[in-house]
């Protein structure tokens, strides 16, 4: 039986971990945090949930969804009938994106050609960048290179309609405005989400807390799975030995060295015979040897890191009737009411409700204080929630992710290895994470589908290393 370290118990690490134990493999994971689920997790204030963001999926993210189903938590999420986004602007103007019962691409030509956000024209030429789009080759490294911001324009876009409606897709899925993103990422976002299947981008968002899916049902999962889980355990380094990798952990002590067949020594850390890396690369280029660090720190310098802030508003009464809107015209981005997930009712009483503001590529909000963040976006909130004007205020907080994700810019592609990408400088060491070459952004199914990755590629080469040994 091969025995793997699985080092991140975000979701990469989890899926890496669960097929591998699916597969036979003995398996360890070890996560630093006291919890599982990465940046996709959850915390509390007091008795309220608190999600480190506000994370959504799309039906045609199947890997996510296959992973909600191995964990048992796909009764703890809802998916959308069919996608309907309000899109709200200060001064009550309301559009919908909307998909009709109509194929693909159009399902949504009725809610474009009705967009108020944009005027005639601009819908017009709207519809024939959207069908440039999606005959884009996403895959290949001249279209990585190139600005989606700089693609639009060349395809007619207005900077009205850039703000209006690309963006409010695009900056939410990217982590960057089109100005700064890749445009084989965007590409990715649209063609596989909108103007593929007509279902593709049906949205979904989990109705408990993320730490019940991501943490709690996933190490459900993981123990009946048979995978050994060390919370609060922090790798300090990852050492190549005569009789496979060495772990170097506090708190874990494993049979040392081997003399006649027998481990006679005991040391601090696991000795196993694979690695699955499954955190960002910056973490990584501490962990490994000298040759591999090297690689995974130009991976980290090239990739940089975008912030995410999100802000939390708890007032004593309803002022959003949907469960999410989106905003132009204003700092808002996205709205959600996180009442039922959050145990807010609990807390402040039935009659209030908990609103999570998503703030995307978010430099400029990333190092504000409280006040002048609450300043910002409060007035801005009720410019876009009438019935936020007269609603009193019980709670108000923000949270960040600093490095929440890789920074998706032209030429990212080129920083995103496989899960081979140590090759000779780490044999057996595989990597995982949604900053690894899986053609998504850094999203939940990014993150999953790179996890798969590594795990299928090191099944893969244990027959084959078996094979060479014997």
């Amino acid at each position: 039986m091969t025995s793997t370290a699985v080092i991140g118990g975000g979701l990469a690490g989890v899926s890496a971990a669960l097929r591998l134990a699916d597969a036979g493999q003995r398996v360890t994971l070890l996560e630093s945090r006291a919890r599982l689920g990465g940046v996709a997790g959850s915390s509390h204030r007091g008795a309220l949930a608190i999600d480190t963001g506000q994370h959504v999926f799309l039906r045609c993210c199947t890997s996510y969804r296959a992973f909600l189903d191995r964990i048992g938590a796909a009764e703890q999420v809802t998916l959308q009938e069919r996608l309907d986004v309000p899109v709200l602007a200060p001064g009550g103007t309301e559009a919908r994106l909307r998909r009709t019962a109509l194929p693909a691409p159009l399902h949504l030509a009725g809610s474009l050609l009705r967009y108020r956000h944009l005027s005639v024209r601009e819908r017009l030429a709207m519809g024939r960048a959207a069908l440039a789009m999606g005959r884009l080759d996403r895959t290949t490294a001249a279209t990585d290179a190139q600005s989606f911001g700089g693609w639009l324009r060349a395809h007619g876009q207005s900077a009205k309609a850039v703000e209006n409606l690309w963006d409010v897709i695009g900056i939410a899925t990217l982590n960057a405005r089109a100005a700064d993103a890749s445009l084989a990422l965007a590409a990715t976002v649209f063609q596989l989400g909108l103007l593929g299947k007509a279902d593709a981008a049906d949205v979904g968002w989990a109705t408990a807390p993320l730490g019940a899916l991501h943490d709690d049902a996933a190490a459900r999962a993981l123990a009946a799975a048979g995978v050994t889980v060390h919370r609060s355990t922090k790798v300090h380094g990852l050492g190549r030995t005569e009789h496979g990798w060495q772990v170097r952990t506090d708190g874990i002590h494993t049979d040392g060295i081997h003399t006649d067949g027998i481990r006679t020594e005991r040391e601090e850390g696991l000795v196993v015979d694979r690695i699955v890396c499954a955190v960002p690369p910056g973490a990584a280029e501490r962990l490994l040897p000298p040759a591999a660090a090297e690689q995974a720190g130009r991976w980290a310098e090239g990739l940089g890191s975008t912030p995410i802030v999100n802000v939390h508003v708890v007032y004593d009464r309803r002022v959003l009737a949907e469960p999410f809107v989106a905003g132009v015209g204003t700092p808002v981005q996205w709205v959600f009411d996180r009442t039922a997930q959050s145990g807010a009712a609990g807390v402040h009483g039935p009659a209030a409700q908990y609103l999570a503001l998503s703030q995307s590529a978010a430099d400029d909000l990333a190092g504000l204080p409280l006040a002048a963040v609450r300043a910002r976006l409060l007035p801005a909130l009720e410019a876009l929630l009438p019935a936020a004007r007269t609603a009193e205020v019980l709670d108000f907080f923000v949270t960040r992710e600093p490095h929440a994700t890789f920074r998706g810019a032209p030429g990212t592609a080129a920083f995103r290895p496989g899960p081979r990408g140590l090759g000779d400088a780490a044999p057996g060491v595989y990597l995982a994470g949604a900053w690894t070459g899986t053609g998504w952004p850094a999203t939940m199914e990014g993150a999953v589908r790179s996890g798969d990755a590594a795990a299928e590629a090191l099944i893969a080469d244990v027959p084959a290393r078996a094979a060479v040994a014997a």
